[in-house]
């Protein structure tokens, strides 16, 4: 009994080993979703760096911003100036002269780079209705937002080639990635 018995555990683990390697060898198939188009990708890669190379044609003002600020909603979120709503603050209550730190988590404030504070706007914003702002539009409410800050001056112009020279208040004091590598302690104070 002892000898079929362990035939038997030979015979069942070495077809569970076969078995398990025929479904390694091939993946799969759900026969559900298929793989984009190179179209499709470029549609989706929207993101915009500090050079502002991926910027589209488009420009607008502090004024044009403002008058958007208030027809499109963004008002009802963020207060009628920047400041009071549910949404977050868009408008230090603290001038230039205070440091960038101290001056709240503004995004005008806090950015950057100024091609940081459009992305957001273009992919993000208004709440419900995200992307739907042309690029114009954009520019424009980046333009206002970045007057009401101080950090450009009302009459400013943005556009594809001004808006990545605009230089922020941060400056370069922004926080630099810790130097960690997967695999190792984790960084000091972390909680867990």
């Amino acid at each position: 009994m002892g000898t079929r018995r362990f035939v038997a555990c030979v015979l069942l683990y070495g077809g569970v080993l076969l078995g398990a390697s025929v479904l390694a060898q091939s993946p799969p198939k759900y026969g559900v979703g298929r793989t984009p188009t190179a179209e499709e990708l470029r549609a989706l890669d929207i993101s915009i760096g500090p050079d502002g190379a991926e910027l589209p044609p488009g420009r607008g003002t502090a004024k044009e911003g403002a008058q958007l600020f208030a027809s499109k909603g963004c008002a009802a979120c963020h207060g009628a100036n920047g400041t009071g709503g549910r949404a977050p603050e868009l408008k230090s209550k603290d001038g230039p002269t205070v440091d960038t730190w101290e001056r709240g988590r503004i995004l005008p404030v806090r950015a950057p780079f100024a091609t940081t504070v459009w992305d957001y706007i273009n992919r993000a914003m208004p709440l419900g209705r995200e992307g739907t702002l042309t690029p114009n539009e954009v520019y424009a409410l980046t333009a206002f937002l970045l007057s009401i800050n101080e950090v450009i001056p009302e009459d400013a112009v943005l556009d594809a080639q001004s808006l990545p020279k605009v230089k922020m208040p941060i400056g370069d004091k922004y926080a630099s990635l810790p130097d960690w590598k997967p695999n190792t302690r984790r960084l000091r104070g972390y909680p867990y």
